[in-house]
């Protein structure tokens, strides 16, 4: 899949909801499938669970309401990692905090805003790609690393940060579950540390689809370019310690470990907190949030 490609399922009992989010995805390449109510969605999704990418659910519906629909989604083997979009006229701070604990992890109101839901709909498919991608590659034949004890690591750049996160999570019990989470860890110690860009930055350069471009740019920077992120692995009986160290100044960390619904329509910022509630049991941020100890379940000896 590409993100031109990917397929999205719009699920809203209102024909000319479904007409309009039509239209404003019209142009972006993706295949789309809709469903009336939350019924119709779930036969969809249960009788094909590898054919979307990202599903766009309505809260409200008769039959099956969203939350419904949702819940077995997160249950279901295939489809609990198929990204989520949870539409709404309910823009209530607590009805927002519902959705995410739930599962959707990004948040539209109506009525919509055409360059947010399209912001929206291909930051999901992109968490999805990487996902797909981190988890695709997890070979059975390097499972031997469930026997490392202590390790370091340096890296410099996204990919390397992606090809570590591999190689650690094959360390755990569950590598297809913690891969991410790593991942996203790492990969916040070379933008937002080592290359000090800030929130607000980030949300410009992805509004412009110009991020990737922006930190390949600063790693060849002279301020930046010999900048490393230092990685301490530790075992102790079945639980991982994993240190991640930049040479950034550090950042508010507190703000970042829980999903806030003050920023449930950003195309970012959700990556700590998904962490913490998906993929590893424990992050504990030290001094001024340059330093991240993960702990994750090992295999147990």
């Amino acid at each position: 899949m590409s993100g031109s490609n990917a397929s999205v399922l719009v699920v809203d009992d209102e024909p000319f909801n479904l007409e309009i989010i039509e239209e404003y995805l019209d142009g972006e390449g993706y295949t789309l499938f809709t469903a009336g109510d939350g019924e119709d969605a779930w036969k969809q999704l249960e009788a094909n669970p590898d054919k979307f990418d990202v599903i766009l659910l309505d809260r409200m519906m008769p039959k099956l309401d969203g939350m419904e629909v949702l819940a077995k989604i997160k249950v279901h083997r295939k489809l609990k990692s198929t990204p989520v979009i949870l539409q709404t006229a309910k823009a209530s701070q607590q009805n927002i905090i519902e959705g995410m604990n739930a599962g959707a992890y990004y948040y539209l109101t109506k009525p919509f805003d055409d360059e947010m839901l399209r912001s929206i709909v291909r930051t999901a498919i992109e968490d999805k790609m990487r996902y797909d991608l981190l988890t695709s590659e997890l070979e059975e034949s390097v499972r031997g690393l469930t026997t490392m004890q202590d390790a370091h690591f340096e890296f410099q750049t996204i990919d390397e940060a992606n090809d570590l996160a591999k190689v650690l999570a094959n360390a755990c019990a569950s590598p297809d579950k913690v891969v991410t989470g790593i991942s996203e860890l790492l990969i916040n110690a070379v933008e937002h540390g080592n290359l000090e860009i800030c929130y607000e930055e980030k949300s410009r350069l992805v509004a412009k689809h110009i991020w990737k471009d922006e930190v390949n740019k600063r790693l060849q920077l002279p301020e930046y370019k010999d900048k490393k992120v230092l990685v301490w692995f530790q075992r102790k009986g079945s639980i991982n310690k994993i240190l991640i160290e930049d040479e950034g100044e550090g950042f508010e960390w507190e703000n970042y470990l829980e999903l806030d619904p003050q920023r449930a329509f950003d195309s970012h910022g959700r990556g700590i907190a998904m962490a913490k509630m998906m993929s590893v049991d424990e992050i504990n941020y030290q001094g001024c949030g340059n330093k991240v100890e993960l702990i994750v379940q090992g295999v147990k000896a």
